[in-house]
């Protein structure tokens, strides 16, 4: 079974930054939050610390700095907690789940192209 990441909102923020850069330090990803999020450097830290005690970083010792990299992918994370969504609140219903995306966002004529689409592609990779 695969893995569920039960992640806040800090903690996704603080992974897309580690996703976009690789690995970082806590001081980088203190300064790329700073502007919207205003945090203490030991707020990130600590946040660090926390996200690696659930194995989704890690760090590499470079001379004195921790070197944070995400242990799981963006791809993971993001099935993962669509799912948690999906089985929560729509009992597990994908339907459930695409028809109240659909009722409750405006979704425009290009976009309802592209999901047709998307549905196209899915059932032509099911008669395969």
């Amino acid at each position: 079974m695969a893995k569920k990441h039960k992640l806040g909102d800090l903690q996704l923020l603080i992974l897309r930054r580690l996703w976009r850069r690789g690995e970082a330090a806590a001081s980088e990803v203190h300064a790329d939050l700073y502007e919207d999020r205003r945090l203490a450097p030991t707020t990130i830290a600590t946040m660090l610390k926390k996200m690696e005690a659930k194995g989704v970083v890690r760090h590499r010792v470079d001379g004195r700095r921790y070197l944070y990299r995400a242990t799981v992918s963006e791809r993971e994370v993001t099935r993962t907690m669509v799912n948690e969504i999906t089985d929560r609140l729509f009992q597990g219903d994908p339907i459930a789940l695409v028809s109240h995306l659909l009722a409750e966002h405006e979704v425009d004529a290009r976009e309802l192209e592209e999901l047709k689409s998307l549905i196209e592609r899915h059932e032509a990779k099911e008669e395969r």
